[in-house]
């Protein structure tokens, strides 16, 4: 038997419990693996709170690194004792180990080890497809991001300043503002004191900005809007502060022509080729430096209910990773 992270209806932090769970052997297209770290992201609050309904009692956490212990049948890519991460994979990962599609996991190259690894896939996937897919950056774009000290936005400041794009970031706090700064942020706006769609307009002599990518979504989607130049598209890709209202179609014709997407991992990871592709990209510009993965805070897995509590009072920056 082994232990793992359940939730037996939904709610707070409360309702994580540590219990034992049996694994099994793996089926075709299986693998069984043993964790040694395992990430911890905003949809998994959104998954315990209900937000997002599943299936109970259920598991949690869609990022995690490990060892491979066995394989089932139709499984070739993959043997025992290698060392594999994932982030775009059914939710479970708050586990000693787990079964999990093949499909869905990567082999970690040597020099990035399994910490830096479950704290980067999840959130350095979803840079991958926010900035080469759905808005692809290129060298000259002045960009805005919301909540430029969480882990998502980090990894997506270092990535789009190495592709040649200046980068404004909106952050809850003065150190947060220069954590911001210090991972590529070119222009901070703290949003307790300023408004960032006048801060948007003064930065960009007017211009506005090409793309908003916006995980806060209720409080800040509509303010998002009227910060794009015509033709200019919102990323929704998360909504921390609670579900964005109904929209009004006609607002985007008023506003310049806007596209709005909401976009997710599980879209554009779906096929292994696709997913492969984007985790090449990935490993690229983490093993070049041109982005660090700084993992701020630890946790060991039975603390998963404060890690949550702190991550939803929005104490913890950048990655938190939960420790095997």
């Amino acid at each position: 038997m082994t232990h793992a992270i359940r939730f037996h209806r939904t709610g707070g932090p409360e309702v994580l419990v540590w219990e034992e769970v049996e694994v099994g052997k793996p089926g075709p297209g299986q693998a069984r693996i043993r964790h040694t770290a395992v990430g911890l992201n905003f949809v998994d609050i959104y998954n315990r709170s209900g937000l997002y309904p599943g299936q109970l009692p259920s598991g949690l956490g869609g990022e995690g690194a490990g060892v491979v212990e066995e394989v089932g049948s139709g499984v070739s890519h993959l043997k025992p004792g290698d060392r594999v991460a994932y982030g775009a994979a059914p939710i479970g990962a708050y586990s000693e180990a787990r079964l999990i599609p093949a499909d869905r996991l990567l082999k970690l190259p040597d020099s990035i080890d399994d910490k830096t690894a479950a704290a980067m896939m999840l959130k350095g996937l979803t840079v991958q497809y926010l900035i080469r897919q759905t808005y692809r950056v290129k060298s000259g774009d002045t960009i805005l991001l919301h909540a430029a000290a969480g882990g998502v936005g980090l990894i997506l400041s270092q990535w789009a300043k190495h592709l040649g794009a200046t980068v404004i970031g909106t952050v809850g706090s003065d150190d947060k503002a220069k954590l911001a700064q210090a991972h590529g942020c070119a222009h901070t706006i703290v949003y307790t004191r300023e408004d960032f769609v006048k801060r948007v307009d003064e930065i960009t002599g007017g211009k506005k900005v090409p793309v908003v990518y916006d995980s806060v979504g209720k409080d800040t989607f509509l303010k998002s809007l009227d910060c794009l130049a015509p033709l200019g598209v919102v990323a929704l890709f998360g909504q921390s502060s609670g579900n964005v209202d109904p929209l009004n179609l006609g607002l985007l014709a008023q506003k310049g022509s806007l596209y709005v997407t909401r976009p997710t991992l599980n879209t554009y990871a779906a096929k292994h080729e696709n997913l492969m592709a984007m985790a090449k990209e990935l490993f690229e510009v983490v093993q070049s430096g041109a982005v660090k993965i700084e993992i701020r805070q630890t946790y060991p897995l039975k603390d998963a209910a404060k890690a949550h509590a702190d991550l939803a009072a929005r104490k913890t920056t950048g990655s938190t990773v939960f420790l095997v």
